[in-house]
């Protein structure tokens, strides 16, 4: 992908809702680094060889679908096909499997915050807390335990098209994707859970994945989330902007809650999805509205408990071509909200899922990676799930990413979503000013804070060279109006 840093860093939850209260108590303590690079040193020349091809190609592949015809005519076979099997799914696999971590990229003087937890990296930190772990190696674990979602080929053609495959066209699908089964996994089995090395499987992780196959019968399939979408426009080999997906999502999940016995809801939690003056469409800061919350709750479960678990889906602009450096910092605070579930952006044309930061690094997993089809058995607790992690992380300056995105959170409880509106408020009070969100309890419609004037003289963000990125090109090589206005 163009402008995107890539590293390579290799890396059982069995109770509930109780021991998730724990993680979610503990989640600012930080996980101390160990003294296990050494063991790393023994793969240290495939590391460089493999990291070397990896960074040749990699600006090329992930282009847009304009960029890939004009450029055509520019490669020869030979390169291409060179290019193919470098940075192929399998060829990622080998290198993360068989070398291991190399954790170049990753700071060792500061913290990584990835979806409220909080790691401490530092090699000279000496707290004694017996709550601190190996901070890098715990890190490793818990990036790898996120569910990816990426490119498929060879899947049931979508409706009355000819799409057997979502290539060059479908990055924000899957990065909505991965957002909703993160929610699926605090859910079901919470916070602190990491994919298990051995088998038999969890059966409520298999039961996730089972949801987000490719075909009309799993339930969150791309198939299925182009239809809920044709209002907002979704179509097979069109790109879609978060506001259009968070809308999307909310239309799929109510269809699916109306044919679907209480017990057996697929998403077993309301939607919300917050939205400011004029729904959100024309600018203005959204506004949790804690009334609305609790209406979503109510309608959820058909008036039978006044709370459910929610997710909330937050779709903002902030700013005209690039993000305003003064929403930078509490973009980067929401990652140390323990109902965090990361951001769904990119680039225009270049969605990824964004699940941590450091410093001003933005941590992402990337679903541009096509890999062929796998539908898993519902009850299949032998299957292979290897495609659905990865051991990669990407990284991209926090300024670099697209003013338009959508920020996702969830909150099991009501006592949950208080400390998020707390949280919220607080963060909102300490922004100087420029918001990203702010929190009321009723529906008194003051007059919103437009993030448009928060751009003060000028919008204009400069580039950072802290970092050796190369600027991507939107979908048609140009400066666009944001897509989720449009929508």
């Amino acid at each position: 992908m163009k402008g995107f840093c890539e590293t390579a860093v290799a890396s059982k939850y069995s109770s509930k809702s109780s021991t998730d209260s724990t993680d979610r108590g503990s989640s600012s303590a930080c996980s101390d680094s160990g003294s296990r690079d050494s063991k790393h040193n023994k793969a240290s020349l495939w590391s460089n060889f493999f990291a070397s091809a990896f960074s040749i190609f990699e600006t090329h592949s992930e282009s847009s679908i304009t960029e890939k015809k004009e450029g055509h005519s520019r490669n020869n076979g030979w390169t291409e096909a060179v290019r193919k099997a470098v940075t192929s799914g399998s060829m990622r696999r080998i290198h993360e499997r068989v070398l291991g971590s190399s954790r170049t990229g990753i700071s060792s003087a500061s913290d990584i915050w990835l979806l409220g937890v909080c790691y401490k990296v530092s090699q000279d930190d000496s707290s004694g807390d017996a709550l601190i772990n190996n901070g890098l190696g715990a890190f490793e674990q818990d990036f790898s335990s996120r569910i990816l979602m990426t490119y498929r080929k060879g899947f049931e053609a979508i409706g009355d098209s000819k799409y057997t495959s979502d290539v060059n066209w479908g990055c924000m699908l899957r990065s909505s994707q991965m957002l909703v089964a993160q929610a699926l996994l605090f859910h079901r089995l919470g916070r602190s859970w990491r994919r298990p090395l051995h088998k038999p499987l969890d059966e409520a992780y298999i039961e996730i994945l089972y949801h987000f196959g490719d075909s009309e019968t799993s339930t969150f399939s791309i198939h299925n989330l182009l239809r809920a979408g044709e209002a907002y426009d979704l179509a097979a080999g069109s790109w879609v902007g978060p506001y259009a997906m968070c809308r999307t999502w909310e239309t799929l999940v109510r269809c699916r809650r109306e044919a679907t016995d209480l017990d057996d809801q697929p998403l077993p939690m309301a939607v919300y999805i917050v939205s400011g003056d004029e729904d959100g469409e024309r600018g203005g800061a959204p506004v949790v509205c804690i009334e609305d919350a609790s209406r979503h709750c109510l309608e959820f479960s058909r008036g039978q408990v006044d709370w459910t678990p929610i997710l909330l889906l937050v779709p903002l602009v902030l700013g005209l071509e690039k993000v305003n450096p003064r929403y930078i910092p509490s973009l980067r605070a929401t990652f140390t909200f323990p109902q965090s579930l990361g951001i769904m952006g990119g680039k225009p044309g270049v969605s990824t899922y964004i699940i941590g930061v450091q410093d001003e690094k933005a941590l992402y997993l990337d679903p541009h990676e096509v890999q062929p089809v796998i539908n898993i058995k519902r009850d299949d607790l032998e299957a292979d799930t290897s495609s659905y992690h990865c051991n990669v992380i990407r990284h991209i300056p926090l300024d670099l990413i697209d003013p338009s995105l959508a920020i996702g959170f969830y909150c099991r409880d009501r006592d949950d979503f208080n400390d998020f509106c707390f949280r919220a408020s607080k963060l909102a009070d300490e922004s100087n000013g420029a918001p990203l969100f702010t929190v009321t309890q009723t529906h008194s419609f003051p007059r919103p804070v437009n993030h448009s004037d928060a751009l003060g003289d000028s919008g204009a963000v400069e580039n950072d060279d802290s970092f050796s990125v190369l600027p991507m090109s939107d979908a048609d090589g140009s400066a666009q109006e944001d897509d989720w206005q449009l929508l």
